[in-house]
């Protein structure tokens, strides 16, 4: 079936793209991978930053968003796109691991990012028995125990924070005495009797015992000077890789693999738009994931109509 919008991915800025579309009477189609939206929002406990809500959960923001896209007639469909070409036509071919294509005059990417990881022994041994990358996930595991956050952005803290809750002890280890966190965040850290900071350190091993985590050993970026831990879980929050690699063959990403844009959400491949964290950007939050899905839509809109 031919397309005016594919749109792939349904994160903040997929649904977004969604809701425009569909008022702007485009014919299109939404793809998502896992059939559930809301991408990283779901792993989100609390989201106090979104603008008209002053706490809300992850999934019940995700479930909103989606729930305001299928009231307006948008359609969504499962699967995992596996390739993305753009014919003489000017048409684009998306294909699906089961086979199935679509042909569209545009395409949004909204595709989203992943978990950076450490690439420090004992990292993969010990996934899922006491390394996670997902606080709101695993961290009901770890009550009344020790544990290690790696990290100095807003995710490092907010996992930080929900996990105090919980645990015995944290530890915020970050390889500067700086942190990029927003100062509130990093406030309400410091105000917390059971998280404490270990500055200039990065982790160099994760050990275990009995097949899970014991501790994690540290070394001071100052001195070289190692030390070691007793924790029972590290929880890594060290940024994002996104998820660009389908879109990289026909349009330039940068150095990080983030799809390069312009301030309308357009790439160098004509027809070809990108939003949310999978492009390239300043400020990645919900916020700005939606607003980058308005943008794009109204730009394609042009797009198409010329």
């Amino acid at each position: 079936m031919n397309y005016d919008l594919v749109i792939i991915g349904s994160g903040p800025a997929g649904l977004a793209a969604a809701i425009y579309a569909a008022r702007a009477e485009l014919n299109f189609v939404v793809i998502e991978k896992t059939g559930v939206s809301g991408g990283q929002v779901l792993l989100t406990y609390e989201v106090n930053n979104y603008p008209g809500f002053k706490n809300i959960s992850g999934y019940d923001l995700a479930t909103a968003l989606r729930d305001h896209a299928e009231s307006l007639g948008s359609t969504f469909l499962t699967g995992e796109v596996s390739s993305l070409t753009r014919e003489r036509d000017k048409t684009f071919h998306i294909t699906c691991e089961d086979g199935t294509e679509y042909v569209s005059r545009s395409v949004i990417a909204c595709t989203g990012a992943g978990h950076r990881k450490l690439g420090i022994p004992g990292e993969e041994e010990f996934a899922g028995a006491g390394v996670s990358y997902c606080a709101t996930c695993d961290g009901a595991f770890f009550k009344n125990k020790t544990v290690a956050v790696i990290g100095g952005g807003d995710t490092a803290f907010e996992d930080a924070l929900y996990l105090s809750r919980l645990c015995e002890k944290v530890y915020i280890v970050h390889r500067r005495s700086l942190f990029r966190a927003t100062g509130s965040l990093v406030s309400l850290a410091r105000r917390a009797q059971n998280i404490e900071f270990l500055t200039d350190m990065v982790p160099k091993e994760i050990c275990g015992t009995d097949g899970l985590v014991s501790s994690l050993t540290l070394k001071n970026v100052r001195t070289g000077a190692e030390s070691s831990i007793d924790v029972s879980g590290v929880f890594v929050a060290i940024g994002m890789t996104p998820n660009s690699e389908l879109f990289s063959q026909i349009t330039e990403c940068n150095k990080e693999g983030f799809i390069i844009t312009s301030s309308d959400c357009s790439t160098q491949m004509p027809g070809l738009y990108a939003a949310g964290d999978v492009r390239t950007k300043d400020l990645r939050q919900i916020v700005t994931a939606v607003a980058d899905g308005a943008v794009a839509v109204s730009s394609l809109v042009k797009y198409l109509s010329d």
